[in-house]
């Protein structure tokens, strides 16, 4: 018996890149929103809100993401010390951003060209994607009860040519707009100069971060929601749950996953 050896041309490489939806059972959007009273009511709710796509008490109920506020001053959450202002669970959970996006304990974050100190946190629950988040598919609806604000928005990536990158992988403005289309309500950047973008997606960290002080404009031309954060220091504001009735009541999120299959 004889044998030929392989020669490099023998050997073919390929990678596909594979889409699939983002939440439990292959939802493509999310419309209903649920929070665990266990969770909400305790010790862990100063820091984030667990979002679940069904009651709790059903056994098809799985975490989506979760929600945080993060505030450099400590502002809108209680200190862990009445001897020790500023440091709280909102500056605890800046910290911990600060160092996985900017990878120092010195820049500020920057929404479009604003500086802000304080912004919400999305962070996609790990289990519901294999490998990174993809760009372009956004669609995150807000609104406020009572009074017909609404607010539709999805990341710069199908409009800007350049990619960017900061220590957690890849960034993109969030814009008015819908699955990669920008809405030019604001400015030609889908935005407002008064604040900046609406915050940022890391598809690479499975993160979107939203920018206060542009949700806290009024309606209209200004381009906000009137989230109304509370930055009170020292105080018990729950501004996650401001947030999370928001999304509830916007009652649509849709993104997807991407991998890459070699």
């Amino acid at each position: 018996m004889s044998y030929k050896r392989f020669d490099t041309e023998d050997v073919v490489v390929s990678a596909e890149s594979i889409t699939s939806p983002v939440w439990s059972f292959g939802a493509t959007t999310l419309t209903t929103f649920f929070t665990s009273s266990t969770q909400t009511g305790g010790t862990s709710a100063d820091y984030y809100y667990n979002v679940f796509n069904t009651g709790s008490a059903l056994a098809n109920s799985r975490v989506q993401f979760a929600i945080a506020y993060a505030d450099k001053k400590g502002s809108g959450s209680l200190n862990f010390n009445v001897n020790v202002p500023g440091k709280s669970p909102s500056s605890t959970v800046y910290g911990q951003y600060r160092n996985l996006v900017l990878g120092d304990e010195d820049s500020d974050f920057t929404f479009g060209s604003k500086t802000s100190e304080t912004f919400y946190v999305l962070s996609i629950e790990r289990a519901r994607y294999k490998e990174k988040l993809l760009p372009g598919t956004l669609d995150l609806v807000l609104g406020i009860s009572g009074s017909g604000a609404r607010l539709r928005l999805t990341d710069d990536s199908q409009v800007n040519s350049t990619i960017r990158f900061n220590d957690a992988g890849r960034v993109y403005e969030l814009v008015s707009g819908s699955q990669g289309s920008v809405y030019t309500t604001q400015n030609a950047n889908g935005y407002s100069d008064a604040s900046g973008s609406y915050g940022k997606l890391l598809p690479d960290v499975g993160v979107i971060l939203l920018n206060a002080g542009a949700l806290d404009l009024a309606t209209g031309s200004a381009g906000g929601i009137q989230l109304a954060t509370n930055r009170g220091s020292n105080t018990a504001a729950l501004n996650q749950r401001k947030l999370y009735d928001a999304i509830r009541e916007g009652g649509s999120f849709r993104i997807q996953a991407e991998e890459t299959v070699s």
